[in-house]
């Protein structure tokens, strides 16, 4: 991608998509500016010397997890859509669906995740918060990633052929 392009949106882009906007609707904050929040931050020479050589192993780790979570997900809804087509009897679809879930495998994309999981505490300089005595949640959110599975699959792809053909 090149700069300034926007990857297409993805299904779980949309879901989250629509939720933000359902809960903004109902913000009573909505429509009031924000108070600036103004942060003691002095770069030092040493992150500019880190900034030179760009960007981070780390960065570069989550970079190919999403990319490959997006890929699986572009497979993955053209194999639903194709299979729906395919069969016709909507017990047929499921045990299909069911059958190809199972043999899919995320080992590369897993193997990703858990090297981000040991590595990225130490790698990003997490600080930690001495109240849970764990490291700092990242844009509010644990680091972890949760590895895929069948179950990730079937969250997003469910055996329902209706669904399929709808998506």
């Amino acid at each position: 991608m090149g700069q300034g392009a926007t990857r297409p949106e993805t299904p779980t882009d949309r879901r989250e998509r629509e939720l933000l906007e359902a809960d903004l609707e109902s913000s009573p904050v909505r429509g009031t500016p924000l108070r600036r929040r103004l942060r003691n931050f002095r770069p030092d020479s040493e992150s500019a010397v880190r900034a030179l050589s760009g960007p981070t192993v780390w960065m570069r780790r989550l970079r190919a997890i999403e990319d490959a979570v997006e890929q699986h997900e572009r497979q993955l809804g053209a194999a639903w859509s194709a299979l729906a087509e395919e069969l016709e009897e909507p017990e047929a679809f499921a045990a299909a669906w069911s059958e190809l879930v199972g043999r899919w495998s995320f080992a590369e994309v897993n193997k990703l995740i858990e090297r981000h999981n040991r590595n990225f505490p130490a790698e990003a300089r997490l600080a930690m918060d001495p109240r849970t005595r764990d490291f700092v949640r990242v844009n509010g959110r644990p680091y972890l990633r949760e590895p895929l599975d069948s179950d990730w699959i079937l969250g997003r792809f469910p055996p329902d052929r209706d669904a399929a053909l709808a998506a």
